[in-house]
This record gives C-alpha cells, sequence and structure tokens, in this order.
C-alpha cells in the first residue's frame, strides 16, 4: 500500500525480556516495533491505469509504517488501483470497525470530480470493499474505537507481498474511549 511492503515480521521486537507485538507496543509504548508516518499520498504520482509503469514502483520499499489517527476522526480513504504486477481486484479489509463505501470509479481517481458523485445519503456500511483493477473506491468511517487495526487486501498471495498496514486508533478522552490491558491469561505473541 503506497507502494509500501508490509514487512509483518519486522513488526515484532525481540527482547530479552519476550516477543512484542505492535499492540504491546503501542500500549506499552515500547519503541521499535513499528514506525509512525504511513504516507498520506503515493510517494509518486503517475497514470495508475497505465500499461507501463514507472520501474521504480516494480519493487516496493519494506517497513513497518502504519498510520497514526486521532480518536474521533472522520477518516477517508480512496483506494487507487493499478496495473502493478498484473493487477487485479482487490477485497480490501479494515479489522476494528465498519466503513461506508461512499464511491467507486474507474480510472484514475480526481480529487476534484469524483468526491461530486460520492454517494453521501445511503452508502452501504461494510468491511470489506472491492477496489477494481484499474479503478478506485473511496471509503469513510469514524475512528471510534482505539487499538490497533489490521488492513490488508484478502487475496492470500497479495497479504504474503504486504499488501497490508496497520492504522492505531488513538484513545480518546472518556473513560470508556481507551485502549485496555490485555488480559491476565493472554497467550504470549
Amino acid at each position: 500500500m503506497n507502494n509500501i511492503s508490509f514487512d509483518i515480521l519486522e513488526a515484532y521486537y525481540y527482547h530479552t525480556n519476550g516477543v512484542y507485538d505492535i499492540l504491546e507496543a503501542y500500549y506499552y509504548h515500547i519503541n521499535g516495533v513499528y514506525d509512525k508516518g504511513f504516507p498520506r499520498l503515493p510517494p509518486l504520482v503517475f497514470d495508475f491505469t497505465a500499461e507501463y509503469l514507472p520501474l521504480v514502483l516494480e519493487i516496493p520499499k519494506k517497513g513497518t509504517k502504519v498510520a497514526v489517527i486521532k480518536y474521533g476522526s472522520t477518516v477517508e480513504i480512496v483506494f487507487q488501483g493499478t496495473n502493478i504486477v498484473a493487477g487485479i481486484d482487490h477485497p480490501i479489509h479494515l479489522h476494528g470497525t465498519s466503513f461506508y463505501a461512499v464511491g467507486y470509479g474507474f480510472g484514475n481517481f480526481d480529487k476534484h470530480k469524483e468526491p461530486m458523485t460520492y454517494n453521501l445519503i445511503d452508502p452501504p456500511l461494510i468491511n470489506t470493499i472491492l477496489v477494481p483493477q484499474n479503478g478506485w473506491a473511496t471509503i469513510r468511517y469514524r475512528a471510534a474505537k482505539p487499538g490497533v487495526w489490521f488492513v490488508h487486501c484478502h487475496v492470500e498471495r497479495h497479504l504474503s507481498w504486504g499488501m497490508e498496514t496497520v492504522f492505531i486508533v488513538t484513545n480518546g478522552e472518556g473513560s470508556d474511549e481507551k485502549l485496555l490491558p490485555s488480559p491476565p491469561d493472554m497467550p504470549p505473541s
């Protein structure tokens, strides 16, 4: 996603006191497990639906960059399908919440034109959206569940390629808007 293959194996922190995953690292403020700053925009803007794509995009970077989202924020994400590595449709799934599918289209997403076509009256509430090959899909939701939420393509091969990332929703102000600690009988990572 955004030409960064999420390196799930790097998202574990091996320490003499144990192994920490992203959720534990966030909750206990352990550095070195993930990086903040998932890119808000693609690293290179080009014709995403072209038959031939820039060679620099053929091999994505590896990383553990996550998106940190403020509790209560309204989040809008545009997923753009491409031709990279024999593009196909991508069923993108977000754990921990449902979202509204407000827009779909073919071709390159145009930020000046496409939002005018969004369905803001009765969009479907779902947790997986199909991003068409050489097309786009837009979702919106309210970040109302603090925690660490996995977002990924549901095509297993694409998951193994790193077509995934993590959204961290920060704690809110109220006592019922905070991430709870792991239960004491939780199995280790």
